[in-house]
C-alpha cells in the first residue's frame, strides 16, 4: 500500500473520531480524496482488502455457532427480507431510471431486479466491525445480525455460481476430508502456544480455506468462513479471533480505501446515490416488521435491524458481474458504490445512539411486541443476589469466582454469551444470561438485594450506559468497573462509577499479594 495511501487513512481516521465519528467513515472519505486527487486503485490495495475480507468472515466463523442458523428468525427472516426487498424495490429502481433515462443508462425490469438484489445484501464488514467496536457481537441482537449476514453471504454464492455457469468442480466433493482431518488441524492449533506462531496459524487456516474452496470453484470466501466454523468449537477459537483482531483492522482499511477509489461519480450518479439512501429507513423498517412478527423482543428487532440498515460489498460484486455479462450499465455500477459508501456512514454515526434511541422510543416500539416471546428471550431472574458481575472473560471470571470464595456473600454473574453462561451453569454456578445495557432487563431484574455491581467489561462506554441505566432502574448500591488506560478512570468516576481499579496496576499488586502471601507460608 502506498504510503499516501496509509497518510490520508489515517488523516481522515483521527479528523472524523476527533468528532465522535467511527474511524471507518474517515476511511471512505480518504478513497474519494485520493480519487479525486488523481489516484486510482492498484492490485496491491485490492490484495490487501481482499485479505482483510478473507481474515473477516474466518474470524466470523470461530464466533459463530451453527445453531444459530437454524434458529427461525434467521433463516425465515433473512428469506423472507430479501424475497420482499427485491420484488418491491426492483418496480421502484425500474421508476427511477424511467425517469432519468436521459441522464443514465436505461434499464429494463430484469436489470432493476438485479439492482434491487444488489442494494438487498447488508454489510458484513460495517457491521461486524461496527458491532465488535460497540462490544455486541456476542449480544443477542449480535448475533441474529452475523446470522442474517451468513445467510445472505450463502444468497451471493448461489447467485453467482447460477449467474456464472460456474458449478462446483466434481472434486468439491473431497472436502468432506476436511471431517477426518480435523482432529489434526485441533491438535496443530493447540501446539501453536501465545505468541507470534498463533495468528501465523490463523493465517494459513484462513487462507488455507480460501484457496481450498476456490480450487473447486467455490468462492473462496465462503472457504475462509467455513474454516472458521469448524474450528469454533476449539478452547484456543476465541484467542486466535482476539490474536487475529489488530491485523484484520488494518487489512480493512484497504477496502473502505477502495470503495471511494474505484470510481469517481458525477452530479446525476450522486443524486441517484442518494436516492438510493432513502431506502435505507424501508429496508430497517422491513427487518424490524419481520423480526416483531417472528416473536423476537422490540428492542432485540430495533438494534438488529438498525445495524443491518446499509449496503453491501457483496453488492459491488453483484453489480460488476451484472455489467460484465452486459445486463446492466457500468455508470450504475459507481451509483451502487457511493450507495454502499454513504450507507456505512449512516450506519456508523446512528448505531452509536441506538441504546439511547431505544431508551427514548421504547413504549412505542414495544407496541409491536407479541405477547408470546421466544424462550431465549424469557427475561432470567436473580435470586437473593449481593454482589453482581457483569462480563465473565479472563477479568470478571476471575473476580467471580474470588467473591465467591467468601462464603458469607451470595454472587452472580452476567454475560451477553449465551453459550458461556449454559457451560458455566452446567457447572453449577450462579449466572444469568442478559445483555447490561438491555434497560428492559433492568426493568424486569430483582436488584433491591444486591450491593455492588462489578462492571469487567472492555469497553468503558458500555460500562457507562450500564451504570446510568442502573442508577434509572432504581439501584442504590456501589458500583465498581475497571479501566485499561489511565485516561479512561476520569469519565467513568463522571458518570456514575463509585470505584475504578486499573486493570494492569491492579493485576500486579495482586500478583504481589499472592506472591508474598505464598512466601509466607513457607517460611
Amino acid at each position: 500500500m502506498e504510503y499516501v495511501f496509509l497518510l490520508f487513512a489515517f488523516a481522515c481516521g483521527l479528523t472524523v473520531k476527533l468528532i465522535g465519528i467511527p474511524p471507518l467513515v474517515g476511511y471512505l472519505v480518504a478513497g474519494f480524496l485520493l480519487n479525486f486527487a488523481g489516484y486510482s486503485l492498484t492490485d496491491e490495495l485490492t490484495q490487501i482488502a481482499n485479505l482483510g475480507i478473507t481474515i473477516m468472515l474466518f474470524t466470523i466463523g470461530l464466533k459463530l455457532n451453527l445453531r444459530d442458523l437454524s434458529r427461525r428468525e434467521v433463516w425465515a427472516g433473512s428469506i423472507s427480507h430479501t424475497l420482499i426487498w427485491v420484488g418491491v424495490i426492483s418496480v421502484v429502481v425500474y421508476g427511477i431510471s424511467s425517469l432519468a433515462a436521459s441522464y443514465v443508462d436505461g434499464l429494463s425490469m430484469q436489470s432493476a431486479m438485479l439492482i434491487a438484489f444488489a442494494l438487498s445484501f447488508s454489510s458484513t464488514v460495517c457491521v461486524v466491525k461496527v458491532l465488535e467496536e460497540s462490544g455486541e457481537s456476542k449480544t443477542r441482537h449480535g448475533r441474529l445480525a452475523i446470522g442474517i449476514l451468513v445467510m445472505q453471504d450463502v444468497f451471493a454464492v448461489v447467485f453467482l455460481v447460477a449467474a456464472t455457469g460456474k458449478l462446483p468442480s466434481i472434486w468439491a466433493l473431497a472436502l468432506l476430508a476436511l471431517f477426518p482431518a480435523m482432529p489434526l488441524i485441533r491438535k496443530m492449533i493447540s501446539k501453536s502456544g501465545h505468541g507470534e506462531l498463533l495468528p501465523l496459524t490463523g493465517f494459513i487456516l484462513a487462507l488455507g480455506g480460501y484457496h481450498l474452496f476456490e480450487l473447486v470453484n467455490i468462492k473462496g470466501d465462503l472457504g475462509a468462513l467455513v474454516f472458521g466454523i469448524l474450528i469454533a468449537q476449539h478452547e484456543k477459537a476465541s484467542e486466535l479471533a482476539k490474536s487475529l483482531l489488530s491485523f484484520k483492522d488494518l487489512f480493512l482499511i484497504g477496502f473502505f480505501l477502495s470503495i471511494g477509489l474505484t470510481a469517481l461519480p458525477d452530479i446525476t450518479m450522486v443524486i441517484l446515490a442518494l436516492v438510493f439512501c432513502l431506502f435505507i429507513p424501508l429496508k430497517a423498517a422491513l427487518f424490524f416488521k419481520l423480526f416483531t412478527s417472528l416473536r423476537l423482543r422490540g428492542r432485540t428487532s430495533y438494534l438488529s435491524s438498525l445495524v443491518l440498515s446499509n449496503y453491501s460489498e457483496f453488492g459491488l460484486i453483484v453489480g460488476a458481474l451484472a455489467v460484465s455479462l452486459g445486463l446492466l450499465g457500468s455508470s450504475w455500477l459507481v451509483v451502487i458504490a457511493l450507495a454502499v459508501s454513504l450507507s456505512f456512514v449512516f450506519t456508523s454515526i446512528l448505531y452509536k445512539s441506538s441504546h439511547s434511541q431505544y431508551n427514548r422510543y421504547k413504549n412505542k416500539i414495544k407496541r409491536y411486541e407479541k405477547s408470546r416471546r421466544l424462550k431465549e428471550d424469557i427475561y432470567p431472574t436473580l435470586h437473593n443476589a449481593q454482589f453482581l458481575v457483569l462480563g465473565l472473560g479472563r477479568v470478571g471470571r476471575g473476580a467471580f469466582n474470588a467473591l465467591a470464595k467468601l462464603t458469607e456473600v451470595n454472587v452472580w454473574g452476567m454475560d451477553a454469551d449465551s453459550v458461556k453462561i449454559k457451560e458455566l451453569q452446567n457447572e453449577g454456578l450462579n449466572v444469568i444470561c442478559g445483555d447490561g445495557e438491555d434497560i428492559d432487563l433492568w426493568d424486569n431484574l430483582d436488584i433491591h438485594d444486591v450491593q455492588l455491581v462489578l462492571l469487567a467489561l472492555p469497553s468503558i462506554q458500555d460500562a457507562i450506559n450500564i451504570s446510568k441505566q442502573l442508577k434509572n432502574a432504581g439501584y442504590l448500591g456501589k458500583i465498581a468497573a475497571i479501566a485499561r488506560y489511565e485516561d479512561e478512570v476520569d469519565s467513568l468516576l463522571e458518570n456514575g462509577v463509585d470505584k475504578v481499579f486499573n486493570f494492569f496496576t491492579e493485576a500486579g499488586l495482586g500478583f504481589a499479594e499472592e506472591s508474598m502471601a505464598y512466601a509466607q507460608s513457607q517460611a
